[in-house]
Formats: C-alpha cells, sequence, structure tokens
C-alpha cells in the first residue's frame, strides 16, 4: 500500500498550489480520502474528505471557500485544489484513505506560504 503526495512546495499570500496524492496497492475507489496538515507545534487537523464515489465532501471552516478536494478513481488520484493561500496555511499535508478499519497515510508534503 502506498500513499505518495506532491505538489507541495513554496506559494506567495494569495497563491494556489495543487496537491496531488496517488495510491497504489488497494481498491482506491472503494476508499474515503481525506487531506489532513500538522504546522510545527499545533495538533493536526482535518482540511477535507471525499466519499469514494465522490458525491460528498467536507471541509474544515478554515478552508472552505478557498480549498477543493476531487478525486479521479480511474487514475486512483486524489487532489486539492488550494487558492488564496495564507500565512496560517503553511504544514506538511497528508492524505489518507480510509474504509472502516483498514487506514492508511501518506508521508505528507509541506507547504510554505511566503513573500
Amino acid at each position: 500500500v502506498q500513499l505518495v503526495e506532491s505538489g507541495g512546495g513554496l506559494a506567495q499570500p494569495g497563491g494556489s498550489l495543487r496537491l496531488s496524492c496517488a495510491a497504489s496497492g488497494f481498491t482506491f475507489s472503494s476508499y474515503v480520502m481525506t487531506w489532513y496538515r500538522q504546522a510545527p507545534g499545533k495538533e493536526r487537523e482535518l482540511v477535507a474528505t471525499i466519499t469514494s464515489a465522490a458525491d460528498r465532501t467536507n471541509y474544515a471552516d478554515s478552508v472552505k471557500g478557498r480549498f477543493t478536494i476531487s478525486r479521479d478513481n480511474a487514475k486512483n488520484t486524489v487532489y486539492l485544489q488550494m487558492n488564496s493561500l495564507r500565512p496560517a496555511d503553511p504544514a506538511v499535508y497528508y492524505c489518507t484513505a480510509r474504509l472502516t478499519y483498514r487506514y492508511y497515510w501518506g508521508q505528507g508534503t509541506p507547504v510554505t506560504v511566503s513573500s
């Protein structure tokens, strides 16, 4: 089982980044996918979730209207489009896959917001 995040890096305030998470080793289309983030010294925060069929999404209040989670089950990939980035957004972003008691995590990709 692998979840490999990519797309993190440096963005300016107000800028955008698109994170990707490529999955392998399990039936991706059956799993709920979630992006979390954790900044240094802070608790892990759920950012966005998408159901297996992509018919429902859920967002943290702090990112609503700015971030969009999506998935492509044909490509076994989940995305997080991050727009209007703010100084509060920098963190390591992790994707997770969950199906009942099965729970997988990626290694994370760092996001920095600075001018």
